[in-house]
């Protein structure tokens, strides 16, 4: 199944697949939209469609990746490590070595190369225009998330910004606190790639931020890809077909043709404001700093444009499904950089940048140390506070049984590795901002040449005991539902012990 082409074809999908509820009554986008939003993602609940925001003619949809099954819709798969597995097969593109590998090379870079956007002369995303003294954001259901928030946020806008020297294009997701009827502060983290090109611009940078894109679209906006990959490149490959691009309207830049809204403007080099507070994925709201002013010259959009929002705050939300696409997504290049790793999970609670859980092929002493500094050196990994090995065998995904080997396999006067390094823009804890503590937890199996006493076998029953027991089970009457559950631990640790065994 083809990921949506739009918005307006994924609300209907998700329609389709009873995966969206249409909220008739007028809701407030100030902290009550928030609430209905918070409940819902807690309990797993549907996209919601708020057709009558309070002080707005604009529908607002939020909640739209708030599962795993709307994230595999939204990207067209069954299961996100599917989407890993296409991404795979580019990255391990090899020299060919004979006229098959040749074709099937050729086919693959023709994939590549069809992905690149396209440029048309018109689109839906420009059916209404809006300029200069006649820009009012408030016009738009923009939330108040939260109450110590210092206003109204947007926060799931696509930012387009061009290399000022190299002209690639970046497109990455910043909130932008609404500060009046055409301005907005943008929240260029440090770390961030739209910073660098604001950094790097001598005087003024022009900017647009689209909204209402197809799904595919406004998740690759979220991911973390080197500054050299065009994210709408990105987005047409996983969506099989080319991103559709138009002239913005005044500024140089190309917008998504597509989108339901979408903001131009510009930000001066030394113009900042204080942005914040703001109510965080952290779980915390993030203290008022000092970011740029964007300028808005000019809102386009469709007919009756539909505004889309998320909400972030304590773990769950939202955008846990954001983050564990690009956790699965991102595996492949992972590996590229690390072979050792089998697999890794950044967990939700860990708001994705405090803990990293990875299992390895374990080859020499020292190994599980060795990872961690590999991961504490890649990409937005480098910014992970806490990283725990496992071996092989080990399910990252499964937190009790990972726990269970770090109880198990620690001695933290042999295993435990304080370093320092970079931290995230938005993590309270460290004393210095930016830079602070790292923590590596070995928790794999030692053997006698990293020091350690002969290491026990693990428990585990007899084949010959387990097929009897299978054979009997109805007969002792405890009951199928049992037998199920019972089936599935023993057939994990059954695994486990097997691939120990094995080495």
């Amino acid at each position: 199944m083809a990921p949506p082409a739009d918005l307006r074809a994924w609300i209907a999908l998700l329609e389709r697949e009873g995966e969206l509820v249409r909220v008739t009554a007028e809701v407030d986008p100030h902290l009550e939209v928030t609430e209905i939003t918070d409940r819902t993602v807690k309990a797993g609940g549907p996209a919601l469609l708020f057709e009558h925001p309070k002080g707005s003619s604009h529908p607002l949809l939020i909640n739209q990746f708030g599962t795993e099954r709307r994230m595999c819709l939204a990207l067209g798969v069954e299961r996100l490590d599917d989407v890993a597995a296409k991404l795979e097969d580019v990255l391990e593109m090899q020299p060919p070595q004979g006229l098959v590998d040749k074709v099937r090379g050729l086919k693959k870079l023709k994939s590549i190369a069809d992905s690149l956007p396209q440029t048309a002369r018109r689109g839906p995303s420009q059916e209404v225009v809006v300029t200069g003294d006649d820009v009012d954001l408030g016009r738009l259901p923009i939330q108040t998330c939260w109450p110590g928030d210092a206003g109204a946020f947007i926060t799931l806008p696509a930012v387009i910004t061009k290399d000022p020297h190299t002209g690639v294009r970046n497109v990455g997701m910043y909130r932008m606190q609404v500060l009046d009827r055409n301005t907005t502060a943008m929240h260029w983290q440090i770390h961030k790639d739209g910073r660098a090109d604001y950094l790097a611009t001598e005087g003024r940078i022009e900017v647009a931020a689209a909204l209402g894109l197809d799904p595919v679209t406004t998740y690759t906006a979220s991911a973390p890809l080197p500054k050299h990959i065009d994210e709408l490149m990105l987005a047409g490959f996983l969506r099989g077909e080319p991103v559709q691009l138009v002239k913005g309207k005044t500024v140089d830049l190309e917008v998504p043709a597509n989108a339901e809204i979408v903001l131009e403007g510009y930000i001066e080099k030394d113009e900042l404001t204080a942005e914040g507070p703001f109510g965080d994925h952290t779980g915390f709201y993030t203290a008022a700093e000092p970011f740029p002013v964007f300028h808005v010259t000019a809102v386009t959009m469709r007919e009756d444009a539909i505004y889309p929002s998320i909400v972030v705050g304590k773990p769950p939300a939202e955008d846990a499904w954001l983050g564990k696409a690009t956790e699965r997504i991102f595996l492949p290049a992972v590996r590229m950089t690390v072979p050792e790793i089998v697999d890794y999970d950044l967990p939700i609670a860990g708001v994705f940048h405090n803990c990293c859980i990875v299992s390895i092929r374990k080859a020499f002493p020292g190994h599980a140390k060795k990872v961690m500094h590999a991961i504490w050196g890649l990409g937005m990994l480098s910014l992970t506070k806490a990283v725990v090995v496992v071996d092989e065998h080990v399910d990252v995904h499964d937190y009790e049984q990972v726990f269970f080997y770090v109880g198990a396999n620690v001695d933290p006067g042999r295993d435990v590795l304080i370093s320092e390094g970079p931290l995230d823009h938005l993590d309270h804890a460290p004393t210095h901002q930016f830079f602070g503590g790292k923590l590596g937890i070995d928790a794999t199996a030692k053997g006698p040449d990293e020091g350690t006493r002969p290491w026990p076998e693990e428990i585990e029953m007899s084949d010959e005991i387990r097929e009897l027991v299978d054979r009997r089970w109805e007969e002792y009457g405890i009951g199928a539902e049992t037998a199920q559950n019972g089936a599935r631990k023993r057939l994990r640790t059954l695994n486990l012990s097997r691939a120990m065994r094995r080495e």
